[in-house]
């Protein structure tokens, strides 16, 4: 296993607790949280650029790839964060973690591979999960909490895409990284003042999860990834990512704030279940 697949591990760690971080800073709204998040995630990743002469290599990248990189991030994360506020967490954190089955998929249709009868049932399994929160999830079927859900699979479908089309632009050194936060908080701030009343966090413990979620799962994680989906096995750290929604909903009831419910278990269960069998049938090629 290369060096650069394991640096994405990391990035998959960092996520599990995403949800969790993403709960503790409420009442801030969406577009606020894009903004304070990445700037801090932004302004980590430009420190480390101007430590190791970075600038250089930032001046020769395409603005496609900046534009690219930014969509990615600001979209993903506007979503996700609008879901959480809308929708019960573990729930639309679930629906949002179909990505690691989404990324075998599509991964699938690259040049060279191919999709197998494990695809299938693995996606069969991972929308079943789906399916069953929608229709009932540890708060009961509640059709308000549909906006919510629909934006969580808004969130998989752009991640997946994301990291997919990122292995085609593995000529853009992870520096960019910086540059796709810092503009992501850019573009989120404006957004913010047209759209959001601004709240800020209510405690102290509210404005450590904001530099938690900056730091670690829209922060480091980035970099970290980038590096596995441009130099890493895709597939296994697809593989590894059918984690993440199990290790996000412990974390969730560990701190209380999910019920542990037959049905949140059994839709974990097949998300992260139909994850592993699309992956096994990648590495079965």
């Amino acid at each position: 296993m290369s060096r650069a697949t394991l640096i994405g591990f990391s990035a998959i760690l960092l996520w599990s607790v995403l949800a969790l971080l993403t709960k503790a800073t409420e009442p801030v709204p969406p577009f606020l949280l894009n903004t304070l998040t990445f700037a801090v995630g932004g302004s980590i990743g430009m420190i480390w650029v101007l430590r190791n002469g970075g600038l250089t290599r930032l001046r020769g990248v395409s603005w496609r790839v900046y534009a690219f990189g930014t969509a990615g991030l600001f979209g993903y994360h506007a979503l996700y964060f609008s879901a959480l506020r809308l929708a019960p967490a573990a729930e639309a954190g679930l629906i949002s973690y179909l990505w690691p089955l989404l990324i075998v998929l599509l991964s699938g249709l690259l040049p060279g591979e191919r999709l197998r009868a494990g695809h299938i049932i693995g996606a069969v399994m991972g929308f079943g999960g789906a399916v069953l929160i929608v229709g009932g999830g540890s708060a009961g079927y509640d059709p308000t909490y549909l906006p919510g859900y629909a934006l969580a699979f808004g969130c998989a479908l752009t991640w997946a895409g994301y990291s997919v089309i990122s292995r085609r632009l593995g000529a853009a050194p992870t520096d960019t990284v910086a540059v796709f936060c810092l503009a992501t908080a850019a573009l989120s701030l404006p957004l913010h003042l047209i759209f959001e009343p601004t709240i800020w966090p209510a405690s102290s413990a509210g404005w450590l999860a904001v530099l938690a979620l900056g730091a670690g799962p829209v922060g480091v994680a980035f970099y970290t990834w980038d590096i596995g989906v441009k130099q890493g096995d895709i597939q296994m750290l697809g593989i590894a990512s059918y984690a993440a929604p199990l290790l996000s909903t412990l974390a969730l009831v560990a701190a209380g704030l999910a019920r542990p419910t037959g049905s949140l278990a059994l839709a974990a269960l097949l998300i992260t279940l139909g994850a592993g069998i699309a992956a096994g049938a990648s590495l079965r090629r």
